[in-house]
């Protein structure tokens, strides 16, 4: 049977795999209040936890990628899913920090595999007209899998206890592996998608790169690094990812130390920022197109627009010291999430207009790399100076990250003509 519209159902499975895949690495944060009482570990043993997982998920980025450029999509996410799945499962069993940091590393390990997977499925299955919105759409269910968090985890922690909130949500991610398994084939190899929908992605996409002998080409990992345009997209990510960082690992703490609120409290309300960050990934994907459309940007100004609307926004998050209550400073967690994950949308569709198809997964999981080696440095920043400054001159500090990512990419990025998006990254 014919589907029309195929590759927008591949981006609800895409996202369906976002959705579990932070789910999952959410459950940490919503468990921290409980799990610091019951193991008994200080803020900054915390924040070592928290590290072990982000050291491990920096590492694995541009691995997992290469990977997965080399086993293709089919086979690669889905092995990647199962191993989050079982390490996500063995959280329930810890006994201390010290045990539960292994299985937070397990889990980084192999969870690095999501975004550039999703990254190149779009590569992939969309033109390069409609990849920021796909994106959008894909991108939301990392904010929407940490939305659902804090109700779903106090709920069953509260029916069974915190073992059991670390093993549900590992074991979404088995039936997802299994999804991905039975469903998601290549445009040119699925048997459900229509010659006219196969005709409009090929005539707007680059042609694969093949070698002289007809064979896929391989990712040369040195060429990309020595490229202005991964740079462009790397620095960028390096400084913005503090914020999601923060917003995913240290709000329940914040709520519960600094504004007083229970578990209860903070099951009703730490999603709220989360469903924001939804809107913002797919308002963000829009933008582009509309810019394009309305202003005649070239599809890479068109992104760097939309990144720099989401940096002004970001100012929301830094000025949460100074908010009187706990429902403002909520309220300027979700001014955070929406810009932050508008600026994560257009910034992660670069990689897809600027590189080769057999490079997109491998280039952004290296831009990955960039981006965690940013969070995972502020978050043992915020565990070291959260309990004696407080954490209001940190969240300003996010503000400044973002506004100075957007100037390096628009300095490094910054398309001088209208010239296609990879025929200028070649000729730059």
């Amino acid at each position: 049977m014919k589907i029309k519209g195929l590759r927008w159902w591949i981006i609800v499975l895409i996202c369906l795999g976002t959705v579990v895949n932070y789910l999952a690495r959410n459950s940490l944060g919503v468990m921290a209040p409980i799990l610091k009482t019951e193991m008994n570990f200080t803020t900054q043993e915390y924040s070592y936890i928290v590290a072990a997982f982000q050291l491990a998920y920096t590492v694995m980025q541009p691995v997992c990628g290469y990977i997965v450029d080399f086993l293709g999509l089919k086979i690669g996410f889905a092995l990647f899913a199962l191993l989050w799945s079982v390490a996500n499962c063995l959280h329930g069993f810890a006994t201390g920090w010290l045990s539960l940091a292994m299985f937070r590393g397990m889990l980084g390990l192999t969870e690095a595999a999501a975004i550039p997977s999703g990254i190149k499925a779009v590569g992939e299955w969309f033109p390069k007209q409609e990849r920021s919105v796909a994106v959008g759409w894909f991108n939301a269910g990392t904010s929407l899998g940490a939305m659902l968090a804090p109700p779903l985890v106090v709920y069953v922690q509260m029916q069974h206890g915190w073992s059991a909130a670390f093993i549900v949500t590992g074991a979404l991610g088995f039936v997802f592996a299994a999804l991905w398994w039975l469903f998601y084939r290549s445009p040119s190899e699925h048997p459900n998608i229509t010659a006219e929908e196969h005709a409009y992605i090929v005539a707007g996409q680059n042609p694969p790169a093949v070698g002289a002998d007809g064979a896929r080409v391989k990712p040369k990992v040195k060429e990309i690094l020595s490229t202005k345009r991964f740079w462009g997209i790397a620095i960028p990510r390096f400084l913005a990812e503090p914020a999601w960082q923060t917003f995913s690992f240290w709000i329940p703490l914040y709520l519960a130390t600094e504004r007083g609120m229970d578990i209860k409290q903070i099951a009703l309300f730490a999603w709220m920022p989360f469903l924001a960050a939804d809107f913002g990934g797919i308002l963000g994907g829009y933008l582009s197109p509309f810019f394009m459309k309305h202003f005649k940007f070239s599809v890479v100004n068109s992104r760097l627009a939309g990144i720099v609307i989401g940096a002004i926004c970001m100012i929301g998050p830094g000025l949460i010291g100074l908010a009187s209550d706990a429902y403002t400073a909520i309220a300027l967690f979700c001014i955070g999430g929406f810009a932050h994950q508008m600026i994560s949308a257009l910034i992660n569709t670069l990689s897809a207009d600027v590189f080769e198809s057999h490079e997109v997964a491998t280039a952004n999981g290296l831009t990955g790399m960039a981006s965690w080696t940013g969070g995972l440095t502020f978050s043992l920043i915020v565990g070291a100076l959260a309990t004696t400054i407080g954490y209001a001159p940190l969240f300003v500090c996010l503000t400044v990250f973002d506004l100075v990512g957007a100037c390096v990419a628009i300095a490094l990025l910054r398309d001088r003509g209208d010239k296609a998006p990879v025929a200028a990254a070649a000729a730059r």
